[in-house]
């Protein structure tokens, strides 16, 4: 879901479920009176004051790169099963390290376009049934030895392997074979025609690796290469001197893991980490308080929805899901869980594609139809279901209980059961009659496929309408792209009207660094601290 991030293949185990490629674990958002009266629980980082008076310096954001230096990035969510493997990301951590290890053929940029990396151009034939990609010149792998097209071949064989299929597997249901043409050349034969495959290969979960590639001691071709790892606590990367982009500015990037918001937060403030990826969106005002600070706000496609199995009780019945749908003052919603750091929903994902519907009537809160459509569906005196909620992401608890206290005008009593991340993600995943998720930005085809057909590793919805999934394999398809929006429209329409998601809001991604911190750019992708660019990051000097 999340994405975002991160990482998953499929609901296969316990162990696959944990795998969401659009999901990491973030640690409960701390109240900002908490941190305004003065100190923070640190475990061994001590107690800091966290108002105590800033030391202020000077920057100039306007000179020129400074090279060299060491990146100390603050995450949270790491576990004992923290990955450096290329194509099984699970959490923020393994997120970054896929970024910066290893590189895709292409990746969506700060705007969320399609931007070539390892590929120079990738163009369809006249059906779109086959694909034909070609490499940069000169690629080397970290290691110094050459990339050339068998390492793409091996990397979609190892992506789809049937035995052991990786985060993008799903994405890439149609792929047939790969063919190297030659050593820069390589054709991707598909099942069925595919006009949109740049958007499946443009995931941090398609780095391009060796023939020979051992995901214990890891060869990529991203920016940097690995030095240290120990899961759970720290990952040191140092400079790739082989990277055939521009070369990253630091030396080192050091990413360490936290396991509560708290130490997280007061490491950023007693200066012992640089940047920190996702802070509680209620801290934003009092961390640009301090003249130290800066925070980067980027507005996203990353959704945290309320899911509703359309297979079972109350929700099988599309009044009830569209009453519920009516129960939700969005603004509110934004206001109190995002403290504004959003923009509404409308029951449809996706909002960057091209082809999403603008012009829908966008719902709000509308207590008296509500009420009307429970009544018809056979509750006149209102219902009462259970919400499984979890610190899956910030903000879904608080939306949680937003949510709940919106309801009550319409008849509904929502009973929250909150339970830990592991269990969220155990056995009962995908499973829960009304519960939550978050997905970070995708595009609809790729999105729909994760979440919305009965082939979809996470259809947390139990959503398997035929002539939606008819229209996404049309539109999939399709190389008009005009003919291929409006197929999609089309599928939206049948998300809009009878889907099991209710999709309040799209939020911001929030993120905190020092001011000496350079190159950090807002990023659409929903991924913290620029999509994990660290390749365009420089320490700047202080005086």
């Amino acid at each position: 879901m999340g994405d975002p991030a991160s990482s998953r293949t499929g609901p296969i185990g316990s162990d696959r479920a944990v795998r969401r490629e659009h999901g990491l674990p973030v640690a409960v958002e701390l109240s900002r009176r908490r941190l305004l009266g003065g100190s923070l629980a640190l475990g061994s980082l001590g107690v800091l004051s966290a108002c105590s008076a800033p030391t202020a310096f000077e920057v100039d954001a306007d000179a020129p790169p400074v090279q060299g230096g060491t990146l100390r990035v603050g995450l949270s969510g790491g576990s004992s099963a923290d990955s450096i493997d290329a194509h099984i990301t699970v959490n923020s951590g393994d997120s970054a390290r896929a970024i910066n290890l290893y590189e895709p053929l292409v990746e969506r940029d700060d705007e969320y376009k399609i931007a070539y990396r390892l590929a120079e151009s990738m163009e369809p034939n006249d059906d779109g049934s086959v694909w034909t990609l070609y490499l940069r010149e000169n690629l080397k792998f970290s290691d110094g030895s050459d990339l050339t097209a068998d390492d793409v071949v091996f990397t979609f064989e190892r992506v789809t392997d049937p035995e052991d299929p990786k985060t993008n597997a799903s994405n890439l249901a149609t792929f047939d074979r790969a063919v190297a043409v030659d050593d820069r050349t390589v054709e991707v034969h598909l099942t069925s025609p595919n006009a949109v495959l740049d958007d499946a290969l443009a995931q941090y979960s398609m780095g391009v690796v060796p023939r020979d590639y051992d995901p214990e001691n890891p060869v990529g071709a991203g920016p940097f290469k690995l030095k240290s790892f120990t899961a759970g606590v720290s990952t040191v990367l140092e400079r790739n001197p082989h990277y055939w982009d521009t070369a990253p500015h630091l030396d080192q990037v050091e990413l360490l893991n936290f396991n509560d918001t708290d130490a997280l937060i007061n490491a950023l403030l007693s200066s012992q980490v640089d940047c920190v990826g996702q802070i509680p969106v209620a801290l934003v005002e009092v961390l640009e308080s301090d003249e130290r600070m800066a925070v980067l706000n980027s507005a996203t496609g990353m959704w945290l929805p309320f899911t509703m199995r359309v297979d079972v009780k109350p929700f099988d019945d599309v009044r009830v899901r569209r009453a519920f749908r009516l129960a939700v003052d969005r603004e509110q919603m934004i206001d109190q869980v995002l403290s504004g750091h959003g923009r509404p929903g409308n029951d449809m994902f996706s909002p960057y594609d091209p082809s999403y519907p603008r012009d829908f009537p966008q719902r709000d809160q509308d207590v008296a139809e509500a009420k009307r459509l429970l009544s018809e569906a056979g509750y006149p005196d209102g219902l009462t279901v259970e919400l499984v909620t979890a610190p899956i992401q910030s903000g879904v608890v608080e939306a949680a209980q937003v949510f709940a206290q919106q309801a009550k005008d319409v008849g509904i009593t929502v009973e929250i059961r909150r339970v830990d991340t592991t269990t969220f993600f155990g056995d009962q995943y995908l499973q829960w009659d009304f519960a939550q998720s978050f997905w970070y930005t995708r595009n609809f085809l790729p999105q729909a496929r994760n979440c919305a057909t009965a082939e979809a590793p996470f259809n947390e919805t139990a959503w398997t309408d035929q002539e939606f999934t008819d229209l996404l394999d049309t539109a999939q398809a399709e190389l008009d792209e005009t003919r291929r929006n409006d197929l999609i429209r089309k599928a939206q329409q049948r998300l809009y009207d009878d889907g099991g998601y209710i999709i309040w809001g799209f939020a911001n991604q929030v993120d905190a660094y020092q001011r000496y911190v350079l190159g950090l750019r807002e990023n659409s992708t929903g991924l913290p601290l620029s999509g994990y660019t660290f390749r365009r990051v420089w320490l700047g000097e202080v005086s």
